[in-house]
């Protein structure tokens, strides 16, 4: 993997997607709140001309305050987050890490 992306490497995520799947709250040695948790997002989109189905589930985390108030929301709720994608524990796949997360406004 290239480590080489430096001060001017870019790593934003937006996402508007529902809570599917919602772990226990936990806290870390330092006691620090940690939630995991499984998103979907569903739309249709644009691609080469041609109108699109767009489906993806995804696994998150979010530490601290947003931790907390991510575990008194609704499954199935829908809400824009922001953060950044890194890879998973032991290198498997993808987790969005959400900093920061606010009511989806239709």
């Amino acid at each position: 993997m290239n480590t080489t992306g430096g001060a001017h490497a870019s790593n934003h995520a937006s996402l508007t997607a529902s809570l599917e799947q919602v772990q226990p709250l936990r806290h870390t040695p330092a006691g620090l709140p940690v939630l995991d948790m499984q998103l979907v997002h569903v739309s249709t989109g644009q691609e080469a001309g041609a109108q699109r189905q767009i489906a993806l589930g995804i696994k998150a985390v979010a530490f601290g305050t947003q931790a907390e108030r991510l575990a008194r929301q609704a499954l199935g709720s829908l809400w824009d987050f922001q953060g950044f994608l890194a890879q998973g524990r032991n290198g498997k796949g993808v987790v969005f890490h959400i900093r920061e997360f606010q009511p989806h406004q239709f």
